[in-house]
């Protein structure tokens, strides 16, 4: 065989790519990597940690992860979708359309969690990098204490950027953990000169006495330029879990220059969202999860040889592979290999008085503590991975 193609093809067979965050309907969803007697595995988890502790370093074992990392999620919140939500914000005739759009894709990225199990968290410098057409994505690692990870997609044909920068913080309360995640989303048109900032909602875990997880809290939506904006509520069960509905969505839409509400919001970001008319009183749905966030493809490695030794799916393919196999002792030691790999380096740096900086984004910290991220090329090039 050709060395070329033996390379390439044991690069390919290397990298572990597994099917994005869907509807729990799908019968081949992430439901499938949970481990047994999850809910006491995590009570013995979470004996020793005191209330109010910060879980940011918490590292979990194996068994509680899926086979993926935060980048991935970050990235697939954005690439994996069965309709193309952001041209739909490109062609809206009027500012107010186009605000519409937005928020139906900042609700698409909502994907509905799974109770007992996370994802990996990067190590520094770690990257995600797929392109769906002409929008390419790239997520990388920019630092770990605390733990920012920044986004950046483009689709040149259609004049559209996007820029993240997020950071988590966990905290345990003695029955949940809260997981408020800080930093802003932009999604820049830039054919109509607009940006739209946005935040993220919450996520809350429930351990007792009803396990669930669910996003929670106040998400803004805001276009710089023409003053319309968005204010969205996520709203979960009561606090014991008992009543109520689950994963619901209420919100209004603002024109702020007149401080007008123009339309109301309302539903379930996992079923269907409603929008009504404050002046005529007509509704009509704006997002169906199930055409959404559903038969979603897992992406494929079109060109081996030119991925990144920084992907996600490289770095932790070892690990995903054992978790998905279940052989939780031997993820749990190649997951220990990757970890220490990552503190070695670290102290490395330390004895040689260097500091880490990331390769794709320039970071900045404000007065306030808040983190921001910029892009350092103007154009997220191609990927050798790539989704439909």
């Amino acid at each position: 065989m050709n060395p070329v193609l033996s390379l390439s093809k044991e690069i390919a067979n290397s990298i572990v790519l597994t099917k994005p965050f869907t509807l729990k309907s799908d019968s081949d969803s992430e439901e499938n990597y949970s481990a047994p007697n999850l809910l006491q595995r995590i009570l013995s988890l979470l004996k020793n940690v005191r209330p109010g502790a910060d879980l940011t370093r918490f590292q979990l074992p194996p068994l509680f992860n899926f086979p993926k990392s935060q980048l991935q999620c970050y990235g697939e919140s954005v690439y994996s979708t069965s309709s193309d939500l952001l041209n739909k914000c490109n062609t809206g005739l009027t500012p107010i359309e186009r605000l519409i759009s937005v928020i139906t894709c900042s609700i698409s990225t909502t994907r509905p969690p799974i109770f007992g199990l996370a994802p990996y968290n990067p190590v520094l410098g770690e990257t995600h990098h797929v392109s769906k057409g002409n929008l390419n994505v790239l997520v990388e690692h920019v630092a770990h204490h605390p733990a920012v990870s920044a986004l950046h997609a483009t689709d040149q044909k259609e004049n559209i950027e996007m820029i993240w920068c997020h950071y988590p913080v966990a905290k345990f309360n003695g029955t949940s953990v809260e997981v408020r995640v800080h930093g802003k989303r932009k999604l820049k048109l830039l054919n109509h000169g607009e940006t739209y900032e946005m935040n993220s909602p919450n996520l809350f875990i429930r351990v007792l006495p009803v396990p669930g997880i669910d996003w929670v809290g106040n998400v803004n939506i805001r276009c710089v330029e023409t003053g319309l904006a968005a204010e969205l509520c996520y709203i979960s069960q009561s606090f014991f879990g008992f009543g109520g509905s689950r994963r619901v969505i209420k919100g209004k839409i603002i024109d702020s220059l007149k401080s007008k509400i123009l339309y109301k919001v309302n539903g379930h970001w996992d079923s269907t969202v409603k929008l009504k008319d404050t002046n005529s009183g007509e509704e009509r749905v704006i997002y169906d999860a199930k055409e959404v966030i559903s038969r979603l493809q897992t992406p494929t490695v079109k060109d081996a040889e030119s991925v990144w030794q920084t992907e996600s799916a490289l770095i932790w393919s070892k690990v995903s592979q054992a978790v998905l196999n279940k052989d939780w002792e031997k993820a749990r030691e190649l997951k220990k290999f990757v970890e220490e790999k990552q503190r070695e380096e670290l102290r490395e740096r330390e004895s040689k008085g260097e500091t880490w900086v990331p390769k794709h984004f320039i970071m900045s910290q404000s007065k306030e503590g808040d983190w921001d991220c910029i892009p350092i090329r103007k154009l997220v090039p191609p990927s050798p991975i790539v989704t439909l």
